[in-house]
């Protein structure tokens, strides 16, 4: 399937202010590995230094290629949730250096970092195939 591989992905606060520093923007980056577990299933990890979440979800086929997945683990003595939702960016057919593509958002779905970490919040996030 056309998600099945390793990405890098990055995530963003959502923040419409375009005066913001780039930089300030970063809520998250790392490696995420996607298999195909069986048909309409996903599994795989996502992580980078320190911290790793297993990944379990569903695919829905079509155009685009729909993901849900949740992320769990165990980060530095605290539970880690966040639930995805992504899209595989169809190909543009005049595209010049294209890569496969998957936005979507994220929601952290358990607080953690003793109470600075809301559950709720919700941001961007997007990867490219390595």
């Amino acid at each position: 399937m056309s998600f099945v591989g390793t990405w890098s992905h990055r995530s963003l606060i959502n923040n419409p202010d375009l005066s913001s520093d780039f930089s300030a923007l970063e809520f998250g980056q790392g490696t995420l590995v996607l298999t195909e577990l069986e048909p309409g299933r996903v599994g795989g990890t996502i992580g980078g230094p320190g911290w790793s979440l297993g990944l379990t979800g569903a695919v829905q086929p079509g155009d685009p290629v729909e993901l849900q997945f949740t992320g769990k683990g165990e980060v530095a003595g605290e539970t880690w949730i966040y639930s995805y939702r992504g899209y595989v960016v169809p190909n543009w057919p005049n595209g010049v250096d294209q890569r496969v593509a998957i936005v979507g958002s994220v929601v952290r779905d358990v607080p953690h970092s003793h109470g600075t970490a809301v559950a709720g919040y919700v941001a961007s996030w997007y990867a490219v195939r390595q």
